[in-house]
């Protein structure tokens, strides 16, 4: 007999079910958006130096206003976080050369946040008319955001920053970086825009609509789509006029000394004086060759950035080596320090050095880096990683006045390294009277990484910005001299002692964007908003007549 039970109840019944073909096509589809906006971040990498491939910007933000228009907030944010991974991964990837993958992947996890906010703030406004201006709005905004927080902000990969070669460059001098910024973000939103509307004529071609009401708005839609394409051109070749290399308070002539170092690496700081030791010494090499008639007398020699981590207010052996050097040359010097500490502040300071009268003028660095020069939330961070907060054993202490040296009758701003990235940190040299402006820095750090390149390219920027020659001393290179048009008319190789000897133009008047500081980044911000509120408007009265 048999003892099998007959079930009570049928067992479910699945329905039909795709095929696997099907599903997989669907999986595809799905996976089409996120897959295209990583890509479109990585086109936007791609055009930043070194390599002078400033179009790919356009290409990334025609590819960024595809994946995003027409999706909801939700997936814009998504979409928008994508984005920007793809693009600052690669681009801050030197953060973790010497401290290992944790802070550089942290670090681009966090900035991605603020294009992740963007890109849901262009998908609510991408339904919009004229969508390519609020949306090249919100990308300035979130550039604002994340040069201004957290721990005081990191404005590193501002579109800005990778247009040293391009077009769009003029606009600096209109209106800044954010000017620049939106010019190239409008005309890639725009190109898409004008594609998007010729498919959409083309589609409709032959095709009688009424009275031809709808016809004409489309062809309106795409006039207004090549306008957001040809503005910013037009604007960039207008702003041409504003770019100059006149000299408009005559010459100097300016010697910059990169002395190397002993090794690559954060343990390069063990040899301090050994790096202070190598820029007296380019310095006497440069000595020697001025007094052969080998190279014109500099009115004044720039070091860079901790070319001497040696406090020469307190080791008489450092100042007398400095004093040596200043007296060789004929000239004053500018000597980056490490001043203080040890139960006093520490600063990172920029000691001004005449031949005669020693040290007679400083200028402490004011923007310090975050994880680099101070560690935020020690007390936290000492907790889950000890080792790294040994590190940074002693906190700088920031400076509070804009640093502007007067050598040998010139007026020369300090932004120190890390402060080029940050707009109110070099307009201020300038607005306190700077006629050419130095960006000392030090980069030995970062190995032979794309970092240096990033960093001369914003100086490149800040020159056309404010119509200023830039000169770059740093310790390892690539130290360089750009004209007031961003040109660079002499640089180093990496890891290699030299000194850079140029005359080079004096100006004193000021740009457009000098004049109006933050007033064109608040403007966009303005408008960001004003897109957001219509497009939330919109939303509510269209939820609103459904319900009714």
């Amino acid at each position: 007999m048999s003892t099998t039970k007959t079930p009570t109840t049928e067992p479910e019944q699945l329905g039909p079910q795709p095929p696997a073909p099907a599903r997989l096509r669907a999986l595809a589809h799905r996976l089409v958006r996120p897959a295209v906006a990583a890509v479109g971040g990585v086109l936007l990498y791609l055009s930043f130096p070194p390599r002078p491939l400033w179009w790919l910007a356009l290409l990334a933000f025609a590819v960024l206003g595809w994946v995003l228009r027409g999706r909801t907030w939700k997936a814009g944010l998504g979409l928008g976080y994508l984005f920007g991974l793809g693009f600052l991964l690669p681009l801050l990837v030197w953060t973790g050369v010497e401290v290992g993958p944790g802070p550089w992947l942290g670090l681009a996890a966090i900035e991605a946040l603020f294009i992740g906010a963007a890109g849901a703030g262009m998908a609510a406004v991408s339904r919009l008319p004229l969508w390519p201006v609020w949306s090249a709005a919100l990308w300035i905004a979130a550039e604002a955001a994340r040069a201004r927080a957290p721990f005081g902000g990191f404005p590193w990969g501002k579109v800005a920053f990778g247009q040293a070669d391009g077009t769009f460059l003029p606009l600096a001098a209109l209106g800044g970086t954010p000017v620049l910024g939106f010019g190239v973000a409008l005309c890639g939103f725009g190109l898409y825009e004008c594609l998007r509307q010729a498919l959409r004529l083309r589609g409709t071609a032959g095709v009688r609509t009424g009275a031809g009401g709808a016809g004409s708005v489309r062809k309106g839609a795409a006039a207004a789509a090549l306008l957001t394409v040809l503005v910013p051109v037009a604007a960039s070749f207008g702003a041409r006029g504003l770019v100059s290399d006149s000299a408009e308070d005559g010459t100097a002539t300016v010697a910059v000394i990169q002395g190397n170092v002993p090794r690559l690496g954060l343990d390069f700081n063990s040899q301090r004086r050994a790096v202070l030791d190598y820029h007296v010494r380019e310095t006497l090499r440069l000595a020697d060759r001025v007094r052969a008639g080998k190279e014109p007398q500099p009115d004044f020699v720039l070091w860079p950035e901790n070319s001497s981590d040696v406090d020469p207010f307190v080791d008489d052996d450092a100042r007398a080596v400095i004093d040596q050097a200043a007296k060789a040359v004929g000239a004053p010097i500018s000597v980056g320090a490490v001043v203080g500490g040890y139960g006093t502040k520490l600063y990172n300071e920029q000691v001004q050095w005449d031949p005669k009268l020693g040290p007679v003028a400083t200028y402490d660095k004011r923007q310090i880096q975050p994880f680099g020069e101070y560690m935020p939330l020690r007390g936290l961070i000492s907790t889950f990683a000890p080792g790294y907060t040994s590190m940074v054993r002693e906190d700088f202490s920031r400076g509070t006045k804009p640093g502007v040296f007067t050598m040998s009758g010139t007026k020369v701003g300090m932004a120190t390294c890390y402060e080029a990235a940050f707009d109110w940190a070099v307009r201020d040299t300038v607005t306190a009277g700077a006629q050419l402006i130095s960006v000392p820095s030090n980069n030995a750090t970062f190995d032979r990484s794309e970092m240096t390149y990033q960093q001369l390219a914003m100086s490149r920027v800040r020159a056309v910005e404010h119509s200023r020659t830039v000169t770059v001393p740093v310790t390892s290179g690539v130290s360089a001299v750009i004209m007031p048009d961003g040109k660079v008319v002499q640089k180093t190789a990496m890891f290699t002692p030299a000194s850079l000897v140029a005359k080079v133009p004096l100006r004193s008047s000021q740009t457009p964007a000098t004049k109006l500081g933050t007033l064109p980044e608040w403007a966009l911000v303005a408008v960001a908003a004003a897109g957001l509120a219509w497009a939330v408007t919109r939303t509510v009265r269209g939820r609103r007549g459904t319900e009714a």
